[in-house]
């Protein structure tokens, strides 16, 4: 059978005021009525249902998840109490599913993405899980790119190499690379071959275990003792491997070595909602570009700016270009919308002054 195992633990610090320590972006209605974890849980119900969902967050966390996922049975909820990167969250999501069906796949899936193109998006999937269970086959979901962007890591496809599942061209990974200058990205996009890395998997359990076995043998094993003893140990057999097992990202610890991987290229409306400048480019704007999420304001010359406020204060913008105002029952933040990634550095003195009670 079909599982997805949906990362929830990041503390979501480019959304500061809104997104704090005790409750970050995957927990919150940023887009739409319903959180992103909601919204990312229910995106893929039509092809996996609840009691197949693992959902591995932060143990501070467990909680929350209980909250805004009611129906989850409460052993898919694994509590981190330490943040060890993605391929700990992997290895130890593969193992316990491989315990309970030896012959699962399982789709890795971010909590706080968004979709705009629900239908294409199942249908990628769909075709990530044909290609994944046909073989010995990792594959990955890659994002077509239609700007030079610096904030993603990349993918190369051999396009020469291109076949088809399920309606989806399916290539070979040629290369992986990192988060590259404007210049590099530039070029990335001239060549054509090069695809946004969503950080989006489907493999089989079977498959993806092997290739802990191979490259990450002692974290393969961890896992291993984790599914073992998860059911009589609980959280002391999580603690236990979170505490012992190396941080390595899995695109570092075994996509980039492994010999069989696969990308999809799709494009479905996806953004990875990073700072606030993405909740500003998905909403909709006045004639002026301006996104005005407040209940009273009054914009004098002003463009391209994003308003956000939670309380009843007339928000009066006069002069502005590409600015930025979020504010909370107990903060305010002004910014340049394209410096929206350096809210981070707000958190980061925050925690090392007095005033981490804001954080």
């Amino acid at each position: 059978m079909r599982y997805a195992v949906i990362m929830a633990g990041g503390t979501g610090t480019r959304f500061w005021p809104k997104s704090r320590v005790a409750k970050p972006k995957q927990f919150l209605n940023l887009i739409g009525e319903k959180t992103m974890l909601q919204t990312t849980v229910e995106r893929i119900s039509e092809l996996i249902p609840e009691e197949r969902i693992l959902i591995i967050t932060n143990s501070g966390y467990s909680d929350l998840v209980k909250e805004q996922l009611p129906n989850l049975p409460e052993e898919n909820i694994i509590g981190e109490p330490v943040g060890r990167n993605t391929a700990p969250v992997v290895a130890a999501a593969a193992a316990i599913i491989n315990s309970r069906d030896p012959d699962g796949s399982m789709a890795v899936l971010p909590s706080d993405h968004y979709i705009r193109d629900r239908k294409t998006f199942l249908s990628v999937l769909d075709a990530a899980f044909e290609k994944a269970e046909s073989g010995h086959h990792l594959v990955t979901i890659g994002i077509r790119p239609y700007r030079p962007e610096t904030g993603y890591g990349y993918i190369q496809q051999k396009t020469e190499d291109s076949g088809e599942v399920g309606g989806h061209t399916v290539s070979e990974v040629k290369t992986f690379a990192e988060k590259p200058d404007l210049e590099t990205a530039i070029r990335f996009l001239e060549a054509g071959d090069f695809l946004w890395n969503s950080g989006m998997f489907v493999w089989s359990t079977r498959v993806i275990l092997k290739e802990f076995k191979k490259h990450l043998p002692q974290m393969y094993e961890q896992a291993v003792t984790l599914a073992g003893t998860l059911k009589s140990d609980g959280q002391d057999a999580i603690n236990l491997f979170y505490n012992n097992v190396e941080s390595v990202s899995i695109d570092y610890g075994i996509m980039e070595k492994a010999d069989t991987v696969y990308v999809i290229p799709a494009e479905f409306g996806w953004n990875d909602v990073g700072s606030w400048m993405a909740i500003y480019e998905l909403e909709d704007k006045d004639k002026n570009g301006n996104v005005l999420s407040a209940s009273t304001t009054s914009v004098a010359d002003s463009q391209n700016c994003y308003v956000y406020s939670e309380s009843d204060k007339l928000v009066a913008l006069v002069g502005l270009q590409g600015v930025g105002v979020i504010e909370t029952g107990d903060a305010l933040l002004v910014c340049r919308m394209d410096r929206a990634q350096d809210v981070k550095k707000i958190v980061e003195d925050l925690r090392n002054s007095s005033k981490d009670s804001f954080r």
